[in-house]
């Protein structure tokens, strides 16, 4: 599969939902009239240009990615791996390295960083139908994560997660009378 099948794959599955045919007169008209697909739209079309590779093509997607930086609050690196039917629940504060593979039905919520602790380290890999709670961080080098996982909110993840599991991070909370 080519680079564009890929993207033409991704834009099917995201924008038009599966719906119709792939048209770019169609999925131009979807990111018009909901404007919760514009951010899968642009990052799909930046990604693609820094994958294509070439200076300009570098060159416009960073600025593409800047602008989706600031009006989303959403940093998905250039270069990043995400397969397709990626989902977003909430889009303030997400961040994903691009030392991240990513596989299909991926789905994130707000609050939530994916990265490595060092600059040269391992790759992240996430498999496909993973579903990630609210206010989570990964962060690992090397890191694996299964099929069909599912992530509680507010956890924290540093060590790798067998497939078709539900984990989240236990948290208790303690009430002190002043009395």
């Amino acid at each position: 599969m080519t680079l564009y099948d890929n993207l033409k794959e991704c834009l099917t599955a995201e924008i038009l939902k599966n719906r119709n045919k792939f048209s770019w007169f169609r999925v131009i008209r979807r990111c018009l009239s909901e404007p919760k697909k514009r951010y899968l739209f642009w990052w799909r079309i930046a990604n693609h240009l820094y994958l294509k590779g070439g200076k300009i093509n570098k060159k416009l997607s960073a600025k593409i990615n800047r602008k989706l930086i600031i009006k989303y609050n959403t940093e998905i690196e250039l270069g990043t791996k995400i397969g397709v039917g990626l989902y977003i629940g909430h889009h303030g504060g997400i961040v994903i390295s691009n030392k991240s593979i990513i596989g299909n039905n991926f789905t994130i919520r707000q609050c939530t960083t994916i990265g490595i602790k060092e600059e040269n380290g391992k790759f992240i890999q996430i498999g496909d139908n993973v579903n990630i709670g609210a206010h989570t961080c990964i962060i690992s080098d090397g890191l694996t994560i299964g099929d069909n996982v599912t992530i509680g909110a507010m956890s924290f993840i540093n060590k790798d997660i067998p497939s078709d599991v539900t984990v989240y991070t236990e948290k208790t909370n303690r009430i002190i009378s002043k009395a």
